[in-house]
C-alpha cells in the first residue's frame, strides 16, 4: 500500500503503503519463483576438496528481513482494508480536474527542496529551471493547480531531487533496507533524507504550514493522492506474486538506484519523483517493462 505520512510526496521516502551512489550493493533482481536464491560459492580447502558453502544475496541489503516482513503485511492488512478502498473511490469519484490540481499542488509545495538539493549538487541551471517553475506555477498557475511552466513558450520539466540524492550523489551508501509503519519501503540514508527535506518548506514558508489547519488536509489530500496514482502498480507487484515484499524491495531500490544514477549522468535512469508512478508498465518483479516506440 503506498500513502504519504504528510505534505507533499517525499521522493525517498515515499511509501509502498499505499509514495542513489557508488558501488552501491544494489539492485538486486528477485528470482523466479522456484529457483535458488543463494548464491553458491566453492572454496578450495588444503586437501584440494572444492567445498561449498551458500550466502543469501539478500543478506547485505536487507538483514532485518524477518522484521520488515511482519511490518509489511500489518501494512498490507491495514491497506486493503482501509486506505485502498477509500484511494479507489477518491479516484472513481473525483472529477480528474481536481484530482490533477491536487497533485500538482503538492508537487509545487516540493520545489524549494528540488532546488536547495540542486544547488547542493551544484547543478546550477537545474536550480534555476526550478525556481522558474515555481514561480510560473505558483503564480499563473494559482498556486501550482496547473502545471503551466512545463507548457509551451517555458517548458520547464518537473525534476525530483531530495537531500537523500545528494548523500547518494556523493557516494553516500544507502545502508540496510527497511520496511516501516506509515514510512513504507526506505534505506537508513533516504530516511534521514526525508526528514532534512521536510524541515524546508517550514523555514521557507514560515509557521503557516506546521499549523492543523495546513497540514491535516495536506496529508489526507496526500495519501489520497498518492495511493490512487500507484494503485496499478501496487496490483502488478503483489497480487498473485511468490513474493510480494520482495518485489516491493526490488522495486523501491532499483527506482532509487536510477533516480542517483540519473543524477550522476550514467545510465537511462529518469529523475521523476519516486512518488510518482511509473511511466511505463512494470512486470510482476517490479521492473519497467520496455515497449517499442
Amino acid at each position: 500500500m503506498i500513502q504519504e505520512s504528510q505534505l507533499p510526496a517525499d521522493p525517498v521516502t515515499t511509501p509502498l503503503i499505499a509514495p542513489l551512489p557508488a558501488d552501491p550493493v544494489m539492485p538486486v533482481v528477485p528470482a523466479e519463483p522456484g529457483q535458488d536464491t543463494r548464491r553458491v560459492e566453492p572454496t578450495i580447502t588444503d586437501s584440494a576438496d572444492i567445498v561449498v558453502t551458500a550466502r543469501e544475496n539478500s543478506a547485505k541489503i536487507d538483514p532485518l528481513r524477518a522484521l520488515n516482513e511482519r511490518s509489511f503485511e500489518a501494512t498490507e492488512a491495514v491497506d486493503k482494508a482501509l486506505v485502498a478502498p477509500i484511494a479507489r473511490a477518491y479516484k472513481k469519484t473525483a472529477p480528474k480536474p481536481f484530482r490533477d490540481g491536487v497533485h500538482n499542488v503538492l508537487y509545487n509545495l516540493r520545489e524549494p527542496v528540488v532546488f536547495v538539493n540542486f544547488l547542493l549538487q551544484h547543478k546550477i541551471g537545474k536550480a534555476v529551471e526550478t525556481v522558474g517553475r515555481f514561480g510560473i506555477n505558483t503564480t499563473i498557475g494559482l498556486l501550482g493547480a496547473f502545471d503551466i511552466a512545463k507548457r509551451k513558450p517555458f517548458k520547464l520539466p518537473r525534476r525530483g531531487n531530495g537531500f537523500a540524492d545528494t548523500l547518494g550523489f556523493y557516494g553516500v551508501p544507502p545502508g540496510p533496507f527497511m520496511f516501516l509503519p506509515l514510512v513504507g519501503p526506505t534505506t537508513v540514508r533516504d530516511l534521514i533524507g526525508g526528514g532534512v527535506d521536510r524541515l524546508v518548506l517550514p523555514i521557507a514558508a514560515g509557521r503557516r504550514v506546521t499549523r492543523p489547519a495546513f497540514v491535516i488536509p495536506a496529508a489526507v489530500l496526500g495519501v489520497l493522492d498518492h495511493r490512487s496514482e500507484f494503485d496499478d502498480t501496487l496490483r502488478t507487484l503483489h497480487e498473485d506474486a511468490a513474493d510480494p515484499y520482495a518485489n516491493t524491495r526490488t522495486f523501491y531500490l532499483q527506482r532509487r538506484q536510477a533516480e542517483i544514477d540519473h543524477l550522476r549522468g550514467r545510465g537511462t535512469g529518469s529523475s521523476s519523483p519516486m512518488s510518482e508512478a511509473p511511466k511505463a508498465p512494470i512486470d510482476e518483479r517490479g521492473r519497467e517493462v520496455k515497449t517499442a516506440p
